[in-house]
């Protein structure tokens, strides 16, 4: 199958710049970078698409057995880089796809050299002295409420994750994302996401790296940022003032110019 088609895949911005590729999130697609892409473009060729089982990506493409790990999400990436012969692009990944993109970055050294990862979390279940802000018990409820009522998670979740009460409109946008994306895909993405473990993969991130945390998030909270951030060698961490898992919608102006400054100094 024709990969450009497969993940939906979009090209835009400076042809003639270095190259950006956005990654979004579990339930998300490319529309939530619409207030990133114009903070870019002019300087920048930016790439964006939709994982397989999200956004306009092509169903028929989907495997359980190939999505049911962040591995398979990976070699997409790895394959789209390949197909635009993309090298030393910069790769931002919102959520889960930071993870993906560490992948990525060791799958594909040719083809990424930079990384921002934005609210990552290499694991959301508490682990001894590890708190990654989800006890087994609460993810497994996670879990089974979403495979048994998609919508009625979608409803409840939504604002929860987004945060910023007072705009009840940053929850709407996100509940419509989720309850835009295929149930059985969904399930299959979800339980890739939060029941992974990258823990140990971010010791051989090898490449240049910017962390970026919201300083209130209840899916990745505080610390867990600096865990992310110190087995990187050389990588920056950034606290936003922002509250929320989605900085890219409730903050895009603060996210947008702590990753502009990170893409200068890489020159």
């Amino acid at each position: 199958m024709d990969i450009v088609r497969r993940n939906n895949v979009t090209v835009t911005g400076n042809p003639r710049g270095p190259t950006v590729v956005l990654a979004h999130g579990f339930g998300c697609d490319q529309n939530m970078w619409r207030m990133t892409v114009p903070a870019l473009a002019e300087e920048y060729q930016v790439v964006l698409f939709d994982y397989v089982g999200s956004g306009r990506s092509e169903p028929s493409a989907f495997s359980e057995g190939r999505y049911g790990s962040l591995a398979g999400y990976a070699r997409d990436v790895v394959e789209i880089c390949e197909a635009l012969c993309l090298r030393d692009a910069v790769f931002v990944g919102h959520s889960v796809s930071a993870m993906i993109g560490g992948l990525v970055a060791g799958m594909a050294p040719k083809s990424i050299g930079a990384l921002v990862m934005v609210a990552p979390s290499p694991r959301y279940i508490d682990d001894d002295n590890y708190r990654g802000g989800f006890s087994t018990e609460d993810i497994d409820e996670l879990l089974a409420s979403l495979e048994s009522n998609y919508l009625g998670w979608s409803a409840a979740m939504a604002p929860v994750i987004m945060g910023n009460a007072d705009r009840p409109e940053l929850g709407d946008e996100l509940k419509n994302s989720f309850c835009a994306t295929d149930p059985d895909m969904a399930r299959v993405f979800a339980r890739a996401t939060f029941l992974s473990d990258s823990r140990d993969d971010l010791k051989h991130v090898a490449v240049p790296t910017l962390v970026l945390e919201c300083a209130h998030d209840v899916i990745a909270p505080r610390g867990v940022g600096t865990f992310v951030h110190e087995p990187v060698h050389g990588s920056t961490l950034v606290t936003l003032d922002a509250t929320g898992h989605c900085p890219h919608l409730s903050a895009p102006e603060a996210r947008n110019e702590a990753i502009r400054e990170f893409l200068a100094v890489l020159g």
